[in-house]
């Protein structure tokens, strides 16, 4: 068992934070400010979901689990919807994904026994998976933005040639899909060797062996690559539909959502 970090040792963290505030001082960043907010905003953050976990499991599984996913899904579903600003209906989208890879990935882990349902399990692991969709979902929505803008010459030739809103659209949607995945199979490729995976670092920290942390780990890995390669598939294909009108005419979404 990991022993009880006191508050004063706590408190020792600030030094750690003022050499980062010091340097944007002495090399005039303008940075001093945001770093003491960002610290100060994500520690009180994290104490805040300590006292709501702590509540959530104390409810029974099936009210404190359904309870927390719908907030995880909803701040999720908001944060990554503000990057398609101008793109109707992604909000619906990406909810309907996440919504989707939750469950699928939910029942993997029940169906095969690999977790029990209960808040401790349920809730932390399914934080990860919905998480990490949510950034995937995010860049996947930025990339598409941008390559539609960037190469908006080509498909409008493209499609003066005669080459359907599909055909024309491929290159850039192998190309977003790819991106999306990159930071995930390299992280598969390295994980472990460069770095100890937070879920299995943790783990091992309260004590359990290292063995059984490894195939905690291993299943939290692969569900979220899983989950990371379906969203960013899922939201491509059913997305780049909305850069085109209704006679399949080629139309602009700039980054602040005009069109």
């Amino acid at each position: 068992m990991a022993p009880e970090i006191s508050n004063v040792s706590m408190l020792f963290l600030i030094i750690f934070v003022l050499i980062p505030v010091s340097l944007s001082y002495v090399y005039s960043l303008n940075l001093a400010g945001s770093i003491t907010w960002s610290s100060f905003r994500g520690a009180a953050q994290l104490f805040l979901i300590g006292y709501l976990l702590t509540f959530l499991f104390e409810l029974p599984p099936l009210i404190g689990i359904p309870i927390m996913l719908s907030v995880m899904i909803t701040v999720a579903g908001f944060h990554a919807a503000k990057k398609g600003r101008g793109i109707s209906g992604v909000l619906l989208l990406i909810f309907g994904i996440l919504v989707t890879v939750e469950l699928t990935v939910l029942s993997m882990w029940l169906g095969f026994d690999m977790i029990e349902f209960t808040p401790e399990q349920v809730i932390p692991m399914s934080g990860m998976v919905i998480g990490n969709s949510m950034v995937a979902i995010g860049l996947a929505i930025e990339r598409m933005k941008s390559e539609f803008n960037e190469n908006h010459n080509r498909l409008l030739a493209a499609l003066s040639l005669g080459a359907t809103p599909k055909e024309a659209t491929q290159p850039i949607i192998k190309r977003i899909v790819r991106a999306a995945m990159i930071p995930n199979v390299d992280g598969l490729k390295t994980i472990g060797l460069v770095q100890l995976p937070g879920m299995m670092t943790g783990l091992i920290l309260a004590g359990v062996s290292p063995h059984i942390a490894i195939r905690y780990q291993i299943v939290i890995s692969l569900s979220i690559f899983v989950a990371v390669s379906v969203s960013a598939m899922l939201v491509t294909v059913f997305t780049y539909r909305k850069f085109f009108n209704q006679n399949l005419q080629l139309k602009r979404v700039n980054d602040d959502g005009s069109v």
